[in-house]
């Protein structure tokens, strides 16, 4: 049981494609791997407390992908969680070719990208993914390859719905002429502001946006800043902080905060406690503004 005090519903719903409601604040299976990305996690046990933790935390959608492992993420969620509850819905990626850690080469080849779907649904032990992302578009495949490729995996429902992560605007308006991209993950977080069109676009558009590295805050986190002064205002962490910024910043954004300890999970999910000042988080949006434009 979730205890609604302490507990993902109250990081509000989003609907993706317009009938896969989720709880906004979500989790990422990247961690839950080795070093690198790569092979088994070093604590295989405390990852399956973790995964089995996040259903009762409140917290109804999981993102993976084919390439954290490679596989071992989605073996480890369907380990941990199958049968799936009705509402739980798990994202991955496909896209991206893995060779040791920490190397990642996208391959977008229609034949590849085919295989990496059915690979997953083995994996996770399901019939139809819920959502598909491409993970790069590979640019040494035409982009119209790529994009046509995922129409048919949604035309053979193998897959419901799909999304793009790294992408541009032009790229999502590209790949919506084959198919309706429902969700973009791009890295965005306090002081990585690279993707701010792409949110306004997403916003407008009702796209849901999985900000990946959402708690990062560079400096901003550093003892005596304005950032650790705010999040000694609210009780918190300036990673709380950061990721109650993110939940605030727009209705589409959906994060993943990723983890394999489940102190570290608890501590993300109570973030959604903290109710952020309309004064504090535009303090905190210019504070990072700034601290984006000065690393550019």
């Amino acid at each position: 049981m979730t205890n609604p005090s302490y507990s993902a519903v109250k990081s509000g719903t989003f609907k993706i494609g317009a009938d896969l409601e989720i709880n906004r604040l979500g989790y990422g299976a990247m961690r839950i791997t080795g070093n690198g990305i790569w092979g088994r996690p070093a604590d295989h046990d405390e990852a399956i407390r973790t995964l089995k933790r996040i259903p009762e935390l409140g917290i109804n959608f999981i993102d993976t992908a084919d390439s954290y492992g490679p596989d071992v993420s989605e073996w480890l969620i369907k380990e941990a969680l199958y049968p799936y509850a009705e509402n739980l819905v798990i994202a991955t990626k496909g896209g991206l070719a893995r060779s040791g850690p920490d190397i990642w080469r996208p391959v977008g080849r229609p034949e590849y990208l085919i295989q990496q779907v059915h690979k997953s649904l083995r994996n996770l032990g399901v019939e139809q993914i819920d959502l598909w992302q491409l993970h790069r578009i590979d640019p040494q495949v035409p982009a119209d390859e790529q994009f046509d490729v995922i129409k048919s995996l949604i035309n053979e429902k193998l897959i419901r719905h799909a999304g793009l992560s790294e992408v541009s605007v032009s790229d999502i308006e590209a790949a919506s002429k084959f198919f309706n991209v429902v969700t973009v993950q791009n890295r965005y977080n306090l002081v990585d502001r690279t993707s701010e069109a792409v949110l306004d676009y997403c916003t407008a558009h009702g796209i849901g946006f999985i900000p990946w590295f959402p708690l990062a805050a560079g400096n901003l986190a550093r003892p005596g800043s304005l950032l650790d002064a705010i999040a000694r205002k609210y009780g918190a962490t300036p990673g709380q902080i950061a990721l109650a910024w993110v939940l605030k910043r727009s209705p589409v954004m959906l994060p993943i905060p990723g983890t394999s300890k489940v102190t570290h999970l608890e501590q993300n999910v109570s973030a959604v406690n903290i109710a952020l000042s309309d004064e504090d988080f535009s303090t905190l949006d210019a504070e990072g503004r700034k601290a984006f434009q000065a690393a550019a």
